[in-house]
Parts: structure tokens; sequence; C-alpha cells
């Protein structure tokens, strides 16, 4: 375990936004609300999935882990940003620090792995629309939903276990969770080994995904663009859509992050950055896949009415 002097007992000090006091009201209102309507949104997909049959799809079952996937994400970071911002206190402990880490790693690492099952889903959707109920068959579902998390957690076992065994001097971070760009900062030493072992796994885990996705998507516009049919090109590419906007946000800031020098490394960017994948992009996935899909708009009006039915 990583071992740093300090003059409070092994605590870890998470800066935030207090350098910005005019922001942290502004802040902790804005915070609040996109947690609640990621809560709402994320929960009411999944809900959405389970009560409608015609959501029993391969498609709706992965978007339904990507939904407990933000939830969880955003849970691991937020209480402890209104936490901070909020009251006096900004200390968090060695232990929680640890967890918090390899929590947002694993969730963070998860979701590019599921991106990838969700990419693979609509290739064979688009591409092999004869063979698709053949190839998404419910036990590969399962199958890759499980991997993507295995995956994910080995990804994070790894990496928090490398850094764990780095002697740390500071306990000051500045962010408002410990994640792993500033968490190298606090080392006493070079840690230029380590560093290198760690990007190449960030890179296994973003870039490798990043790149099947890519030629997933390369296969899928040309098979559309052989369609005749003006509406089945607009069905295939409004599904196909929403998908690609989810992945443009989640690869693009996650891979500024994490795959840029640690020298360059701007922690106040940093922290605005985080706020963005951490809060606004699992508030917005729900929207992006509801507002354009008439399978779970209709869900969602099904639902509506039974309980307008049932005063």
């Amino acid at each position: 375990m990583g071992s740093f002097n300090t003059s409070l007992g092994g605590d870890f000090i998470l800066v935030g936004f207090s350098d910005w006091p005019q922001l942290e009201l502004i802040l902790f209102i804005y915070v609040l609300i996109f947690y609640c309507l990621t809560l709402f949104g994320n929960t009411t997909i999944i809900a959405l999935s389970r009560m409608d049959l015609r959501l029993h799809t391969p498609m709706y079952f992965f978007l339904s882990h990507l939904s407990f996937l933000d939830l969880c994400y955003t849970t691991s970071t937020v209480p402890q940003l209104l936490i901070n911002i909020q009251g006096q206190d900004h200390t968090i402990t060695y232990g929680r620090c640890v967890v918090q880490l390899f929590s947002v790693l694993a969730l963070g690492s998860t979701e590019s792995m599921l991106l990838v099952v969700m990419a693979f889903d609509r290739y064979a959707a688009v591409c092999r629309p004869l063979l698709y109920t053949t190839i998404m068959h419910p036990l590969l579902c399962q199958a890759l939903a499980i991997s993507s998390w295995v995956a994910g957690l080995v990804n994070s076992l790894i990496q928090t276990g490398l850094m764990m065994a780095m002697p740390l001097c500071r306990y000051r971070l500045n962010h408002f969770f410990c994640e792993m760009p500033v968490f190298l900062k606090l080392a006493c030493k070079d840690t230029a080994g380590t560093e290198a072992k760690m990007f190449v796994a960030r890179a296994i885990i973003l870039v490798f995904p990043a790149t099947l996705i890519l030629g997933s998507y390369a296969h899928i516009a040309r098979a559309v663009l052989k369609v005749k049919s003006i509406s089945g090109r607009r069905k295939a590419f409004g599904t196909c859509g929403s998908h690609l906007l989810v992945v443009s946000m989640f690869y693009g800031s996650t891979i500024y992050t994490y795959l840029q020098p640690n020298d360059s490394y701007s922690e106040n960017e940093g922290k605005f950055v985080a706020l963005f994948y951490t809060i606004v992009t699992p508030m917005l996935n729900p929207l992006i896949y509801t507002l354009r899909n008439k399978d779970v708009k209709g869900a969602l009006w099904k639902v509506l009415q039974r309980g307008t039915d049932s005063r």
C-alpha cells in the first residue's frame, strides 16, 4: 500500500471547486438537478425495459445495463461533490479514496466495453437482419454483458493495484473526487515505469474498443447506403445515430482525460471535463435514447395511461 506523510492521519484533502467560491452555490444547484434527472431518467429506462414486452430485445437489454452503469458511476462521485461544495470538511480517508478510484475505473472501463457490445448488436441488426435473432441469442447477450463487467473489473484491479504500490508524499488532491491522473501527481518519486504500464492498460480499454466501434459503423453505413427505401434509411440511421452520439461523448471526454501525458494534464481543466462525463453525459443518455425512439416513448405512454386509468 502507498504510504505518505501528512498531519491528517492518512486523509486526503479534495480541493474541489473551493478555488472558485463564487461558483459553488451555482454548481451545487446545477449538480443536484442533474443528479436527480440522472436518477429519474436511467431508473425509468431500466423499469420500462423490464415492464414492456416490446422492449425485451437485445438492444434494450444492453441499454438497461448502460443505464445501471450510469446510475452507479454518477453515484460514486456526485454525493461526495455535493458534500464538499456545501460543507466545510473536504477530507476523504485513504480507504474511501481507493474504493472510489477503483469504482470509477471499473464502471468507466465496463461502459467502454459495453458500448462495443452495443455497436456489435447494431451491426448484426443492420448488416445481418435475417440472422439477427440467431446471432443475438439471449445466452450470448448475457455472456457479452457479463464479459463487459469482468473486463472492467479486471482493468480496474490492475490499475488500482499499480497506484497503491506507489509511495505517496502529498495529500492535496486538486479535484472533486479521487481520479487517476490527479492521484498520480501525489507520488514521491519518478513513476515513469508505472505510468507506462497504466497507459498501455488505458489504451487497451479505450482505443481498442473505439476502433472496433468505428469499424462496425463503417460496415453499418455501407449497408444503410445500399437500402433503397428512404424510411428504412431513416430508421437505421435514427437507431444507430443515438448510439454514435453517446459513443462520441463518452470516448471524447475519457480519451482527453486518460490518454494525455501526465505532465501536460491540467488539473483545473480536468475538473470541468470530469463534470461533463460524470454528471452531464449520464443525464443525457436516457434523453438521447428516448427522444428519437418510438418504442421507448410508446412504452412510457402506456405506463402513464395505466397510472391515469387506475385513478
